[in-house]
């Protein structure tokens, strides 16, 4: 095909070109015997997935396939035109395929993965970052070896015995480079016949060399040291009489060389650079051993001063790092070490399989297992730390936060128009630069004004301010008009009322007047503004000359008096108060158009000549004789010209004038609206931000917005804005009463005035956009079309018809609704609905098309039709949609790939221009932002970026759900600091920000060259939008980070939409981390930036995991030590006195990073910024008032379960979280379905350990030093136990609990069954928790029984602490206590089996056995009692260890399903499951109906949730009540 095409293009063939492939009368050929195929393979492939449960290993997803073709291989196996019986097409369900050939059979193989597998393991962390991982180990080691000598110290390290066994680091060098080759063999298994016979090659020849030095540098080592024995001595000996030592030292500079030289070629970048672009043969022979031949991942390298930048910011925090972890972490545990170690054999409390273990191994690692999981934690830490300090920085020196305040506006306000000019203004080519500096002092003050109106009417139209406010904020049309700029009212808002004070208390010189009012610059703009504009009004009134005459010389004396500074003496000031009040009468009738003329005509000549003697008699010290005229006939003003009043231009300056005279009180609080506060100072604080000059609208980057959309919200409807939910509550009385004063500016703005609820409903067409803007549909998301208009008009084309031609010809909206089609012909009435509100967006906006995939049935052969997809493009018509393009495809898309992903790549070909920003079902753009995007468009071309020029261009978001709930404050917090001072660190100085969703901007022609802006494979693509930040970055692409534009963002606001946000976010990082994005970018990033990487993508989840992790070592260490008895026999060591203190200093240390604080110092760093560091301390403290610690500690048990399990067993999909208003209770039972494994199971397992090791020790330890360890881990446990109940509004409401505790115990009792859903039976929803370990492999299933084993631990250590047991420590007393164990369970048997036999036709029968059981329990129970010394405190004890023994026997036989179902036991698991789910609910559920009793704790709880609502005036808890008594009408 290649060489064919060549020949088309060169003219190379002398005839016509005969396509080597046709089919008579279809102009869809290559369609059909090219793309199909290939499709058709595709789709079997992603069929085999399984909704993520099959093995990433069994199946080919797009990468495979598309790598496929990047080898020479393709071409011989495919050939041209393509073989259909090729390997390549085999199918997939079998690995050989038969096809018949001319009466023979043929075999071929099904083609296997190309060049990577996605093996599920936790491998995949140290084979992609293994420099990481390697680097740490090592400075570990070296760490412990210094301070394990005997100065203790780092100087130390010139000692040479401890500089020589500081060198035993390389042997663990050659062995962790050993490992990483055997799993490059070992993981990449099922991709070795893709291989190139040179990959398999460098895979077998790297592994023989990592054993080669394994082998070399251990003995190399032990011939150097001084007196050996034993093997060491015969390897000794071996060797012979050598300079061994200096072979051990040729050896480790031998192994390090290549190290080497990858740091020269570090350090002379563009070497290294040109040198991995490089196509030569000779130069890729010599980079074959570092690096495969692949298409990307090469050359990624940034400049040197962003690359002296991040490795500046690695290495200090690594200095940081490495001395904490040497000087707190390991330090301080080497003395109690070496004493534990030497104490000798502890005493033991029960039977110790391994007595005569030297040295209390196994308390020497229970004290280092946390403190060393602690050192690979707490790099995210510091990394936080260093990240928050640096950004904030950042966010300084460009300038974030210096206008923050609406008090910092009107200070800054004047300098607004110049900012303005010089960034949105574009410059004019044939202006030189000195002229066009002398045009920018002009302040372009037109085109400002322009800008600034359409933006205060933008906030008028959306109801954030109202009609006085915007009257206060706009910036009249009338510039020009007086001497000097009049701006917006609320800057001069109270200076006329304080300069008429000003001018009352002068008496004697003008110079002092002069000097007061020049003070304050905007005083004196009004004062001279409201002079000349009074002057413009009383002539543009004035009809007969001698009205004029008279005018004239009031305006003679007053500028002869101020030219001669007598002012103060030829006027008597004090008089101009009564003036005003004059003059706002006046204004007051000339604003009465309602009215007829005539009657108000008079009401105005008698006002003007009221003034005019007020002027002349009580001001004018000589002003008596100018109002007597001889030759006057008629009255003075008798005749007024009153045509201006119906002129629009001529009213705004009336109205103006109205509000200079007459706001006495300062319009510091204009506006009132917090959102329009936010939008007005970050829109003049971005002016000032460092950006590039917009170009002319004609010149600019033409650029698309594609939304992808399923089945959202468009526009409510009158029937969703009524419906009702459970607690009585609809939208819109939600909506009215949480911005209650937009809905205030709403009912202003459509002038009306409700008498009572029903008449709302006469204005629906108005009221359902009003909320729709308020909520996340897709109507708020396109209302950013209208931006087009504004960017052309802003230039003065005098056509707006050629405005918009321009604007068309610039910028394309690209909806792609993907069952727009099926909407269209559905007979539903919400999806008929959702197409006529989608119909009527591309009917208001003529720009806006939308692109959907519709399913056609077509005819084919033998008089049968199949299913037939294209990808169509429509817009509006007239009344309907009108097709533009229609594009057959080979397939359903979806049935390839992820929805979203594959919805935005259908529709990306009907995209136009150079630019696409892709914007999100939840966002919202504001006109001001518009303006800016000329100016962000030019960073694609901007010069500061060298050869990199950016293919991603990152924006700013705010959360604009942040004030409905405390949870939606801290998500909106949270979320905030990762889009702002998050990502602002890792594009600089960091370098690795990739694509986390809209609103980034794509490079259009670079992505649609380079597969698209969304990857798109089943499971493994399911964070499709950072793959896309992936693609970009190996193919040498720059994303860059831009703060001077921001877009809106909604976010969840409901506890279980956060959680299942948060789900889904890590199901994505777990399918990351075996991907191989991550492989080749940790592989092929330098040390630095891979470090970077690593810690702000998967790490950071890995992290958090560790975190927990950590807890359990800890706890099941100190479960080790109690039960033993070795923590009792250490501690009351006489030897160990003086140890005591570090030794519990090193137990507790770990508690200090379960608080997880520091992770919220991005949050306070970015609030501090942008509101000031006294507000940012005040949230702080609010935020921890309102428990967001818990939220946050909830959290992480929720990244932690998901992450893992999605790693271990797949599973992973896509979440639809909602995006509806959530103020509503959840139920006890669906909270329990949703938490019960991530967080519920956790936390009491967790709880019980902190009980064992409080009962078992409290004997001999200090209570304070109790809770200083574990005070962290009860904060924890309470933190995943409670969490989701405390953050459930109406929780502890009483008829709320009842409500619960019946649907709880009716789920609990409901069978399962064909039909039954999850929430309906608990039988159902527990099958469905089990899915994964069905299709899991059985590598990660041996790993669950394994990981089950831990719970029998309780019942092994408690045994031996019964006093029934005597102190005994015979191996009889564990083997007792399973006897008893199986009685239980035998008893339980015997039960559920007469339950079912005896329990509905025998019921005496039944009732027998009970008694019968009961009393052999009773008779058990008093022999033991009375005879064997059993005591209270035993049953307790005996309760605690035997209930993690049946949760044992529970997980494994889930994991054995197939094995227990035919030794026909499934049924008592099952029965055994719901005891223990209904003891768990229980334990649940007790603290709830007790706090339930008191009707002040609901109360605190509402408080507690929704302090922010009550801070804007919402009546949370009439909205939590129901919808009764609305009071709004009265």
């Amino acid at each position: 095909m290649a060489r064919d095409l060549y020949a088309i293009i060169s003219n190379r063939r002398e005839e016509y070109f005969d396509p080597p492939f046709q089919r008579e009368g279809s102009d869809d050929a290559f369609l059909q015997l090219v793309i199909k195929p290939i499709f058709t393979v595709m789709q079997k492939e992603a069929a085999m997935n399984k909704l993520g449960r099959t093995s990433h290993s069994k199946w080919r997803n797009y990468d495979d396939l598309n790598e496929y073709f990047w080898s020479k291989r393709c071409f011989k196996q495919l050939n041209w035109p393509m073989d259909l019986r090729a390997d390549f097409f085999a199918v997939p369900e079998k690995t050989k395929t038969e096809i018949e050939e001319h009466d023979r059979v043929v075999t071929r193989h099904r083609i296997p993965k190309t060049n990577f597998v996605e093996v599920r393991t936790f491998l995949h962390l140290f084979r992609s970052f293994d420099r990481m991982w390697a680097f740490f180990i090592l400075a570990f080691q070296a760490m412990v070896i210094i301070a394990w000598s005997p100065s203790g110290t780092l100087s130390g390290i010139f000692d040479a015995t401890v500089f020589r066994n500081v060198l035993t680091i390389f042997i663990t060098a050659a062995f962790l480079n050993f490992l990483q080759a055997t799993l490059e063999i070992i993981l990449n298994w099922k991709a070795w016949r893709s291989l190139e016979c040179s990959q398999k090659i460098r895979y077998i020849l790297k592994f023989v060399v990592a054993v080669a030095w394994l082998i070399i540098l251990p003995i190399t080592y032990i011939s150097s040291i001084q007196n050996p024995t034993g093997l060491i001595k015969f390897f000794s000996s071996w060797i012979g009489n050598l300079q061994s030592e200096s072979i051990y030292n040729f050896a480790v500079a031998l192994y390090m060389l290549p190290n080497i030289f990858s740091a020269l070629f570090f350090i002379f970048l563009p070497f290294r650079r040109a040198l991995e672009r490089s196509n030569s043969r000779i130069i890729r022979f010599f980079l074959w051993w570092t690096q495969p031949k692949l298409y990307l991942a090469r050359g990624m390298y940034e400049s040197t001063c962003s690359l002296l930048k991040y490795t500046f910011f690695w290495i200090m925090l690594l200095i940081c790092k490495l001395a904490f972890s040497f000087y707190v972490e390991i330090y301080p545990l080497v003395g109690p070490t070496r004493t534990i170690m030497f104490l000798g054999r502890g005493t033991y409390a029960w039977h110790e399989f391994f007595p005569y273990l030297q040295h209390n191994l196994g308390v020497v690692i229970t004290v280092w297992a946390p403190i060393v999981m602690v050192y690979f934690m707490d790099t995210q830490i510091w990394y936080a730390i260093f990240s928050t300090i640096y950004g904030g920085l950042n966010g300084a020196f460009s300038r974030l936060g210096e206008i923050r305040t609406l008090g910092m506006l009107r200070s800054r306000f004047e300098a607004i128009p110049i900012a303005f000019s010089r960034n949105l203004v574009p410059r004019d080519d044939s202006l030189q630069k000195r002229h066009e500096r002398e045009q920018d002092k002009g302040l372009h003050i037109d085109k400002f004004s322009d800008i600034w109106n359409a933006f205060i009417q933008s906030l008028r139209e959306e109801d954030l301010i109202s009609n006085r406010e915007k009257d206060l904020l706009i910036v009249p049309s009338s510039v020009g008009d007086t001497s000097v700029f009049q701006w917006p009212p609320f800057l001069l808002a109270s200076k006329i009322p304080i300069a008429l004070d000003m001018a009352k208390n002068v008496k004697k010189r003008d110079d002092e007047l002069r000097k007061r009012i020049h003070q304050d610059p905007y005083t004196y703009y009004a004062v001279v503004e409201c002079y000349e504009t009074l002057l413009n009004i009383l002539y543009s009134l004035i009809v007969e000359q001698s009205d004029k005459k008279v005018v004239d010389q009031i305006y003679d004396s007053i500028n002869d008096s101020i030219n001669r500074q007598s002012l103060v003496k030829d006027f008597r000031l004090d008089e101009l108060p009564q003036l005003s009040a004059k003059f706002d009468k006046l204004l007051n009738l000339l604003l009465k158009t309602d009215e007829d003329i005539d009657p108000i005509k008079t009401q105005i000549a008698n006002l003007l000549q009221d003034i005019m003697e007020i002027i002349t008699q009580d001001i004018m010290r000589n002003g008596q004789g100018i109002l007597k005229d001889e030759n006057r006939t008629n009255q003075l003003f008798a005749n007024i010209n009153l045509d201006s009043v119906k002129n629009k231009t001529w009213r705004e300056k009336c109205v103006r004038l109205k509000l200079l005279l007459t706001t006495k009180e300062s319009a510091i609080y204009v506006p009132t609206n917090l959102d329009a506060r936010r939008r007005i100072t970050f829109f003049a604080n971005s002016l000032f931000m460092r950006m590039p000059r917009a170009p002319q609208v004609r010149s600019m980057m033409s650029f698309s917005v594609l939304t992808p959309y399923f089945n959202e919200d468009v526009l409510f409807s009158a029937d969703d804005l009524y419906k009702k939910n459970e607690d009585g509550i609809s939208i819109l009385f939600y909506l009215r009463k949480i911005y209650r004063d937009e809905w205030k500016n709403f009912l202003e703005r459509i002038d009306f005035k409700p008498p009572d609820e029903e008449s709302l409903k006469t204005k629906m067409e108005e009221i359902c956009p009003w909320a729709s803007y308020r909520g996340q549909t897709l109507t708020r998301t396109v209302k950013l079309e209208r931006r087009r208009t504004v960017e052309s008009s802003q230039e003065g084309w005098a056509s707006s018809d050629l405005a918009r031609a321009i604007a068309d010809i610039k910028f394309t909206y690209v909806v792609s609704c993907q069952i727009y089609g099926m909407q269209k012909a559905s007979k539903d009435p919400k999806d008929k609905a959702c197409y006529l509100n989608i119909l009527n967006l591309m009917l208001m906006y003529p720009s806006l098309r939308v692109a959907y995939i519709d399913e056609v049935e077509a005819p084919v052969g033998n008089e049968t039709t199949e299913k037939t997809y294209y990808s169509v493009l429509v817009k509006g018509g007239d009344k309907y949609d009108e097709e533009i393009y229609r594009i057959k495809l080979p397939g359903k898309p979806t049935d390839i790939g992820e929805g979203k992903p594959e919805n935005q790549n259908h529709a990306i070909v009907f995209t136009r221009g150079e630019a696409l920003q892709a914007i999100d079902m939840n966002q919202d753009n504001y006109l001001e932002e518009a303006f800016k995007m000329r100016n962000v468009l030019e960073e694609f071309e901007n010069e500061k970026y060298g050869e990199r020029k950016p293919t991603i261009l990152g924006l700013r978001e705010h959360i604009f759900t942040g004030s409905v709930s405390s949870l939606a404050w801290f998500m909106s917090n949270q979320e905030t600091s990762f889009v702002t001072i998050g990502q602002r660190v890792l594009a600089n100085p960091l370098k690795v920000r990739f694509h986390y969703g809209h609103p980034d901007i794509f490079d259009r022609l670079f992505h649609i060259t380079r597969g698209g802006i969304s990857k798109a494979s089943k499971t493994i693509n399911l964070s499709e939008d950072i793959f896309s930040g992936f693609n970009s970055t190996m193919r040498e692409g720059n994303v860059t980070h831009h703060e001077y534009m921001q877009v809106g963002k909604g976010r969840d606001v409901g506890m279980n939409q956060i959680s299942s946000f948060e789900a889904k976010v890590a199901n994505g990082n777990g399918e990351q981390t075996i991907s191989r994005d991550i492989y080749r970018l940790g592989r092929r990033f330098d040390f630095y930036r891979m470090l970077s990487f690593y810690f702000t993508t998967v790490g950071f989840y890995f992290s958090s995991m560790v975190t927990v992790l950590t807890v359990y070592v800890f706890l099941y260490g100190r479960l080790y030590l109690v039960m033993s008895g070795l923590e009792r026999s250490i501690l009351l060591d006489p030897r160990n006195e003086e140890n005591i203190k570090p030794l519990e200093n090193a137990l507790a240390s770990q508690s200090f990073f379960q608080l997880g604080l520091l992770l919220v110092l991005p949050m306070v760093m970015e609030v501090g910024l942008e509101k000031g560091f006294r507000t940012a301390l005040g949230e702080f403290v609010i935020m921890q008032l309102q428990l967001a610690s818990v939220f946050f500690t909830f959290q992480l048990g929720t990244k932690t379960h998901y992450y893992g399990r999605t790693i271990l067993h797949g599973g992973a999909k896509y979440i639809g979280t909602g995006r509806g208003f959530v103020v509503y209770h959840a139920k006890f039972a669906a909270n329990y379905r949703m938490y019960s494994r991530s967080h519920f199971v956790k936390g009491l397992e967790l709880l019980i350990l902190l009980v064992v090791y409080l009962v078992y020790g409290s004997s001999y330890r200090s209570s304070k030093m109790y809770l200083f360890v574990t005070f962290s881990i009860w904060f924890l446990v309470a933190s995943w136990l409670f969490a989701p109940f405390i953050f459930n509004p109406s929780c502890f409401e009483w008829q709320k609990t009842v409500d619960d505790w019946t649907d709880w115990r009716k789920w609990m009792g409901n069978r399962g069954g064909i039909g039954m859903s999850v929430d309906q039976s608990w039988e159902a929803w527990w099958t469905s928790e089990q899915e994964h370990l069905r299709k899991t492999s059985i590598r990660s299933l041996l790993l669950e029984i394994i990981l089950s084993l831990r719970f029998l631990i309780y019942q092994y250590g408690i045994v031996y602490h019964l006093n029934i047991a005597r102190r005994s420590k015979s191996i009889l007393v564990y083997g007792l206590s399973w006897l008893v164990m199986l009685s239980v369970l035998v008893v339980l048997k015997m039960v559920s089996i007469g339950r079912q036999k005896f329990g509905t036709d025998l019921q005496l029968m039944f009732r027998v056995l009970k008694g019968l059981l009961f009393l052999g329990f009773v008779s058990v129970m008093a022999v033991l009692f009375v005879v064997g010394n059993l005591t209270i405190s035993d049953v307790f004890a005996s309760i605690l260890g035997f209930m993690p023994t049946g949760w044992c026997i529970l997980l494994i036989g889930q994991a054995c399903k197939p094995l227990v179902e035919r030794a026909m036991l499934w049924d008592s698991i099952m029965e055994l499951g719901r005891a223990y789910e209904n003891m768990m609910g229980l334990i649940l559920f007790l603290p709830i109906g007790f706090l339930s009793w008191f009707p002040f704790v609901s109360e605190f709880q509402t408080r507690l949730l929704f302090n922010q609502a009550f801070s804007r005036g919402l009546q949370i808890s009439r909205i939590l009540a129901g919808q009764k008594d609305i009071g709004e009408f009265e």
